[in-house]
C-alpha cells in the first residue's frame, strides 16, 4: 500500500474515534493489541565493512561511481534486508516464520531521520493479518520517515543461514540477492560486534560480522549491485510492552 494512502486510511480512523467519543462519552476507543517478535536479518549495504551508518547519521563516501546520481559528495547506504520472523505476534497473529525484505537507501543523510527510498516486500506466504502486524511493527524497528516508502509484489522469498554463510533471495536472485560470506577472526567462530544499538530494537545478539559476495536489487529504476561492501546477521527483539533497561542487552 503506497504511504500516502496508508496514513490518509489511519488518519481518517482515527478521526472516526475521536467522533464516536465525541458523540458518546462513555465509548472509548479499544485497546491497541500488544505485540512481539524476534527476527533474524540477513542484510548488506554498499557501504564499506563495517556500516559506518551504525555509529554516525552519515553513510560512507562512494567516491567516483554514483556522485553523479544526485547524493551530495557521494555519501548514500543502499541495502538490502532480509528479514524471518523467529517468534513473534501481533495480539492474537502468530508471525512465526514469516519472511519479508526492506529494500532501500538512507541517503546522504538521516540526522533528521528521514532517508531518501525504501521498498517492503512480502513473502507469498505472508497472511493478510501477518502484513498488517508486520507494517506496524516495521516503523518501530525502522524509526524513520521515507521521502519515498512502497510496497512491492509479492516475490518468493529464499532465506538460509549457518554460522559459515547466509544467503537470502526473492525470486531466485531475479529480484534481489544478498551472499554472506564469514569474516575469519582468530577461530573459526563469527566476529561478533556487540553492544551496539541496531535502530530501533529493545535488544540485539550482537553483529555477526559476514562480508557480502554479493547485494543486490535487480528491478526497476533504483536497481543497483555491490561485491565485497558490508554485510552482517543479526538477530533482535522488539515489544510493544519494553523491557526493564538492567534486562536489555
Amino acid at each position: 500500500m503506497p504511504r500516502r494512502l496508508f496514513l490518509l486510511l489511519g488518519f481518517s480512523a482515527a478521526l472516526f474515534l475521536l467522533t464516536v467519543a465525541a458523540d458518546d462519552p462513555k465509548k472509548t476507543a479499544p485497546a491497541a493489541a500488544d505485540w512481539a517478535m524476534n527476527g533474524t536479518i540477513i542484510e548488506a549495504c554498499s557501504c564499506p565493512m563495517f556500516c559506518q551508518c551504525y555509529f554516525n547519521t552519515e553513510p560512507a563516501v562512494h567516491a567516483g561511481e554514483q556522485m553523479h546520481k544526485g547524493h551530495e559528495g557521494g555519501h548514500y547506504c543502499k541495502f538490502n534486508n532480509a528479514i524471518k520472523v523467529n517468534k513473534g505476534h501481533h495480539g492474537a497473529t502468530k508471525l512465526d516464520g514469516a519472511k519479508f525484505w526492506v529494500t532501500g537507501d538512507l541517503g546522504a543523510s538521516y540526522a533528521d531521520l528521514e532517508g531518501d527510498w525504501a521498498v517492503l516486500t512480502f513473502d507469498p506466504s505472508v497472511t493478510k493479518e501477518q502484513r498488517e502486524a508486520v507494517t506496524t511493527i516495521l516503523p518501530k524497528l525502522y524509526p524513520l520517515k521515507w521521502k519515498s516508502f512502497t510496497v512491492a509484489k509479492d516475490g518468493a522469498i529464499e532465506w538460509t543461514a549457518n554460522k559459515d554463510a547466509a544467503r537470502a533471495s526473492i525470486d531466485g536472485g531475479k529480484t534481489a540477492e544478498v551472499v554472506l560470506k564469514r569474516m575469519q577472526g582468530r577461530t573459526d567462530d563469527p566476529v561478533v560486534i556487540s553492544n551496539l544499538k541496531y535502530f530501533g530494537e529493545d535488544s540485539n545478539s550482537g553483529f555477526v560480522l559476514m562480508p557480502n559476495v554479493v547485494e543486490a536489487y535487480r528491478v526497476g529504476d533504483k536497481a543497483f549491485e555491490y561485491r565485497g561492501t558490508n554485510g552482517f546477521m543479526i538477530t533482535f527483539d522488539i515489544a510493544s510492552k519494553k523491557p526493564a533497561q538492567s534486562a536489555m542487552k
